[in-house]
């Protein structure tokens, strides 16, 4: 596995360089502790951390695996220690409220020691990561009872969280599922059924494990409006909030998974356990999109931690690894062969990577930036606008993300060479650890028909408008800039045809409901890549003032520059194939008849 280094000027670029973070930190009631010597000192001491302690783990890991025996689950050699390390420096309280004993401290902030710690070890960022979405879920739909008992020790780290949505028979369609709760006389529930697919669902990493769980009311209605969400503790509380007696929910099994070895990937059996309905009945959905929504930023994050990898090896790899001449002519003639880094389609790979991992640290950033406002600002139109642009961008940032995260780790292995098709290089396991990026948390299939279906079209395109508004006022802004121009014409146009593109769509499916279903996924990739071809202009901004200016990091800015040129030369035109794809219309996907599709061999 390669090395990880945190890229900390980067992330110092990306959040006070092109989106001003101090200034947006002292803007928001709550945020103005997260001063600049305070942000530098967490960075520093996360990166740190992360490359001291959980990188190493990473092959450890996927080498060994999680143990399933009767009494639960182990995990692999040095997890639970770095757990113990990581609660010890309080790290999983940096964002929470400090009335459940949280620090106070942005979500963005939270956000970027997260993609140091998912780059470094994902399989093992997954078991305090889940723990993040279940504090945000009792936080906002919780008791003050609930969250006294759960949520204060979810902060500390003492006790980790899981969501359980999943069942055998339905993955994304949750109006299917059949847990059942039956109420008791005593206020409590008996939770029976079972689930799948449960990350970090059973460890030994910590005393107690909160599971949020999804049921049925017996008198619920069908469908997704008949859903209630529960608190199962693996412990049931004593008196004094200890973990007492074993509840009814047990591990049955942990599932054989092509990558995330370190993490275990449970079967969770709910044999009538007790449990404690959160938020009002059969209103569980609702409540538990505070969960879904968190979660699918964080496995966006995953495609930027493995596209970052990626880059981290490969870049490594290829100034070091010596195989034929430059086709000009030797470049290093003392040398028995050039470093591959010289040769156009290594090149071409590693800009790929590049321009894919910096590209969506932007992305996730500005989105982690909405979250911030979200939460805090005391203007109810702000709170209004960063709420729409979070809703639109948060299905192309995980979707795209990790897709093109997956695309970049392939591109990883291809540098390496047959040294990337085995273990000891590392590259092949961040293949495998980052095609589940693309499947859980809702398909790419499922993220594209939110996106346009629901995100899109059901609000008359005003979603949508909230952000071609964002680049249309960056491009009028820039339009004199004469640095700039390679990039504001071509992202001024693409942004108008952005809209074009979705009201002939729209049109299309006012007579056909399957052109939606037939368009949305590479339409979710063309809004990924105007995405990013928005935010590399910008940072090309950044970069050209800096320049101007008279900065001596000109190799830093000049590679902004010159990569923000490679993507509007070398990927920004997939757009156009994704875009002739988008409308050319359900026909030919839907004209094949089922039984067509197998032929007799």
């Amino acid at each position: 596995m390669p090395e990880y280094k945190a890229p900390l000027r980067d992330i110092r670029f990306v959040r006070d360089e092109l989106l001003d973070y101090p200034a947006h930190y002292q803007s928001l009631p709550g945020c103005s502790e997260a001063t600049p010597e305070t942000v530098a000192a967490i960075l520093t001491e996360g990166a740190r951390f992360c490359e001291a302690v959980i990188a190493p783990l990473n092959p450890v890991g996927d080498r060994e695996g999680c143990t399933w025996h009767p009494e639960g689950v182990t995990t692999p050699q040095g997890f639970r220690e770095a757990y113990q390390q990581f609660v010890a420096a309080g790290w999983p309280s940096l964002a929470h409220e400090e009335a459940h004993g949280g620090q106070g401290l942005p979500e963005s902030l939270s956000m970027a020691f997260s993609e140091m710690l998912a780059t470094a070890n994902w399989a093992w960022s997954m078991y305090p990561g889940l723990s993040h979405g279940a504090m945000n879920t009792l936080s906002a739909h919780g008791t003050p009872e609930q969250q006294q008992l759960y949520l204060t020790r979810l902060v500390s780290g003492e006790w980790t969280g899981t969501m359980c949505l999943t069942e055998a028979h339905c993955g994304s369609d949750l109006g299917l599922l059949r847990t059942r709760a039956e109420p008791l006389a005593d206020g409590s529930y008996r939770i029976s059924g079972t689930k799948i697919f449960i990350s970090a669902g059973e460890h030994d990493m910590a005393s107690n494990i909160v599971h949020i769980v999804l049921a049925r009311l017996p008198d619920a209605p069908e469908g997704t409006r008949g859903i209630s969400l529960f608190i199962v503790p693996r412990f049931l509380p004593d008196a004094q909030g200890n973990p007492g007696a074993r509840n009814a929910v047990s591990c049955g099994a942990i599932e054989h998974k092509m990558g995330i070895h370190g993490n275990a990937t449970c079967v969770m059996n709910f044999d009538g356990a007790t449990g404690f309905l959160v938020g009002p009945p059969n209103r569980g959905l609702n409540c538990m999109f505070t969960f879904m929504n968190v979660a699918r930023l964080g496995t966006a994050l995953q495609g930027l931690a493995h596209a970052e990898l990626a880059l981290q090896g490969a870049v490594r790899y290829a100034r070091e690894r010596l195989q034929m001449r430059a086709l000009n002519g030797p470049q290093h003639p003392e040398l028995p062969a050039d470093p591959i880094i010289v040769h156009p389609d290594v090149r071409r790979m590693l800009l790929t990577i590049k321009a894919f991992a910096e590209g969506n640290r932007a992305l996730i950033y500005y989105a982690a930036r909405l979250v911030d406002v979200v939460q805090h600002s005391t203007d109810d139109a702000r709170r209004q606008e960063a709420d729409e642009l979070l809703a639109l961008l948060t299905p192309i940032a995980k979707a795209f993300m990790t897709e093109v995260g997956f695309e970049a780790a392939n591109l990883g292995v291809q540098v390496f060479g047959g040294h990337g098709y085995i273990t000891e290089t590392g590259m092949e396991q961040n293949v495998r650890d980052s095609r589940i990026a693309c499947i859980y948390e809702g398909t790419t299939g499922i993220q594209a028909l939110d996106l346009l279906g629901r995100k899109v079209l059901m609000s008359q395109g005003e979603l949508l408008k909230r952000f071609t508004r964002v680049i249309h006022r960056f491009c009028q802004a820039q339009a004199d800039n004469a640095v700039l121009q390679e990039f504001v014409g071509p992202l001024a146009s693409l942004n108008r045809e952005w809209g074009e593109a979705t009201l002939q769509i729209g049109m299309s499916a006012l007579q056909n409901r399957d052109e939606v279903g037939a368009a949305a996924v590479d339409y979710r990739m063309y809004s990924g890549y105007i995405c990013l071809a928005y935010f590399w202009a910008d940072m090309a901004r950044v970069a050209a003032e800096k320049l101007a200016g008279g900065s001596t990091e000109t190799t830093f800015y000049t590679a902004k520059l010159q990569t923000a040129r490679f993507y509007y030369q070398r990927i920004l035109p997939r757009t156009q194939s994704h875009r002739a794809a988008m409308l050319a219309g359900a026909g030919s996907l839907m004209a094949l008849s089922a039984e067509a599709f197998l032929t007799d061999y």
